[in-house]
């Protein structure tokens, strides 16, 4: 997971600053050494983690934060500031044209940055929003990106723009104004050629296409993977073409967290949205408050929530006769089913754990324990069940589980354990009203699907 080493690394330097009653000055500059060998490590700018560790030092050798009540929450406090205000303080929206104009957005980047899936996975968010995007297919040079580009337009339900690979991106890029126009595509997102290294063919590309139609914003995809090489790719591209903004992708990968804590910083330009998935839903917009919590391990239960209420499409009166049955010890196998596609939309088990405060530590071992092929057993058994079954698991006799263990292709022992522990389930649901939507329970109250 993003971020994993860097977190621990902090969260045992604030540790050790709880744990001292007092702060002396060489406390604050010992601690501030392990955050700086902690950030190159991650590979953040030099530069920048300078300018960094500099800025909360000036701020914590003071006589309000030495004096304070709570003087290592307050050094903790100013690098959470500082961190936040290194990736942009505030959130940068994507600006769209006013009124009913078209909005042409420039998708760049190189080859292997995941820019057409990303492409993809914008196309779809701008929909969410009442938006009629078009998907142009400039990269005339990989065939299969344009085949990428048409079977995840269709995914998306976003209509895809191609002329194949006999005309220049500069007419594509025309003509598929024309057709938006036409057609009433008030977004049109062109998705341009990459390249595997930096090249003056494909910046005078790139530049003769914002020569030959109206860019309003460029966009720039860069793998957060790459650590240093993501902030150099950006800061050349934005000389040579001149970006908007950038978007992180493969954010759930292995990635040291450098690429988050420079670009802005380096290039002045803001990262409007990061990519923690494969699935085209797995793209977020970029909270600099909330990146910095996460990165100190403080949780992100915003997104959380945020991520909960896009994908739990319960209606009201679901959710209240949902509720209604658990209080009543009567939560079914279909109900199961329900939890287990919300928790995969909201990142499963361990990408919702990972925004929890204070598991940043854990998470290694946590990811340890959840066996996601143990669940998709579970899942197989569940699914190997007639409707009636699922309804009413009283029905579940000998010879049905033998043929449920048949249709899973587990052990009837499996099967028999996991009735068992879904029974048990039942039961301590009805013991715990207050947490399902009983008496003092707050209305509108969140609640983890599973």
């Amino acid at each position: 997971m993003a971020f994993e080493s860097l977190t621990d690394k902090l969260q045992d330097v604030f540790k050790d600053l709880r744990s001292k009653g007092r702060l002396t000055e060489a406390d604050v500059k010992v601690a501030l050494k392990e955050v700086k060998m902690a950030l190159l490590e991650a590979d953040v700018n030099f530069k920048v983690v300078k300018q960094f560790v500099k800025s909360v030092e000036e701020r914590a050798i003071g006589q309000d934060v030495m004096n304070g009540l709570n003087p290592g929450q307050m050094v903790i406090k100013i690098v959470n500031e500082e961190m936040t205000s290194l990736m942009g303080s505030e959130t940068q929206e994507l600006q769209f044209q006013p009124g009913k104009a078209t909005t042409v957005i420039m998708m760049c980047g190189l080859q292997g940055a995941g820019k057409t899936t990303t492409t993809a996975k914008l196309a779809g968010k701008f929909k969410l929003k009442g938006k009629k995007p078009l998907l142009v297919a400039c990269d005339i040079y990989r065939p299969a990106a344009i085949e990428q580009l048409q079977i995840n337009g269709e995914k998306q339900q976003v209509e895809v723009f191609s002329m194949g690979t006999s005309h220049s991106p500069v007419d594509i890029a025309k003509a598929a104004m024309e057709h938006a126009e036409k057609n009433g595509n008030n977004v049109v997102i062109l998705d341009t050629a990459g390249r595997l290294h930096i090249d003056e063919g494909m910046m005078e590309e790139l530049q003769k296409i914002k020569q030959a139609v109206t860019v309003h914003q460029t966009l720039l995809v860069v793998d957060a993977m790459t650590g240093q090489d993501a902030v150099n790719v950006a800061k050349e591209f934005d000389e040579k073409v001149g970006i908007d903004g950038v978007i992180l992708s493969k954010m759930d990968g292995d990635t040291r967290g450098g690429a988050a804590l420079s670009i802005k910083a380096v290039t002045g330009k803001p990262i409007l949205y990061v990519g923690m998935g494969e699935k085209l839903s797995d793209l977020e917009q970029f909270y600099p408050d909330r990146m910095a919590s996460r990165i100190l391990g403080m949780g992100d239960v915003l997104t959380l929530i945020e991520k909960a209420s896009a994908n739990l499409d319960i209606d009201a009166g679901k959710e209240k006769e949902m509720a209604a049955r658990m209080k009543k010890g009567k939560f079914d196998f279909e109900d199961y089913l329900e939890s287990m596609k919300q928790m995969r939309n909201m990142g499963g088990l361990s990408g919702i754990l990972s925004m929890m405060p204070g598991m940043g530590s854990k998470m290694g071992d946590i990811e340890s324990m959840i066996d996601e092929k143990q669940l998709a057993r579970m899942e197989a058994i569940v699914l190997s069940m007639t409707p009636q079954e699922r309804r009413n698991p009283k029905l579940l006799n000998p010879s049905r589980k033998h043929r449920i263990a048949r249709g899973a292709g587990v052990d009837i022992s499996v099967v028999n354990r996991f009735i068992k522990q879904f029974e048990q389930s039942q039961k301590m649901m009805k013991q715990f009203p207050g947490m399902l939507g009983g008496k003092g329970a707050r209305k509108g109250k969140f609640r983890l699907p599973f």
